[in-house]
């Protein structure tokens, strides 16, 4: 990786049913290389980590009503996106809600162009998927949050350069 890395927040939202809240993305220039992601983004300012995962979570989803749990997952990933490289250090939040209504109505211009939707999926449904899925491993890592609950400290997932 070179240059600043861009400090991120992401959300493992749950809902009542442990059902997780995967956002559906493309490359603006590539709209046939997609994947599923947790919703969060890059801090701004001197927001702290779990202000910008509140924030995020907000203007990607609508929702607003959680609960914020522990980091649950760090990583650091490198990949091309919209004609440039981004490097990032991403912290995994888990979070809790019962609105599972969603309104994203607070998406960035480059959001626009690159977020086509969202849903939520069982763990179930996750194990199954042929899609590419970010982190990497996000189904089995939500197995073993399901069954297992938080680590005690943040696992640290291998690094993620594309």
């Amino acid at each position: 990786m070179t240059g600043a890395v861009r400090r991120v927040a992401r959300v493992v939202l749950l809902d009542p049913d442990d059902r997780i809240l995967l956002l559906h993305g493309h490359d603006p220039g590539d709209p046939g290389n997609d994947w599923w992601f947790t919703p969060g983004g890059g801090l701004e300012g001197d927001e702290t980590h779990e202000e910008a995962a509140r924030r995020e979570l907000a203007e990607e989803t609508g929702i607003t009503d959680i609960e914020l749990g522990p980091v649950l997952w760090k990583r650091i990933c490198s990949f091309p996106f919209d004609g440039r490289r981004w490097d990032q250090d991403e912290w995994y939040f888990l979070a809790r809600t019962a609105q599972t209504a969603t309104d994203p109505q607070g998406l960035t211009e480059l959001e626009l162009r690159s977020v086509s939707g969202l849903r939520w999926w069982t763990s179930a449904e996750l194990l199954a998927a042929r899609e590419t899925v970010y982190p990497t491993r996000l189904a089995e890592l939500l197995r073993t949050l399901l069954d297992e609950g938080p680590p005690r400290v943040p696992l640290v997932l291998a690094a993620e350069i594309a």
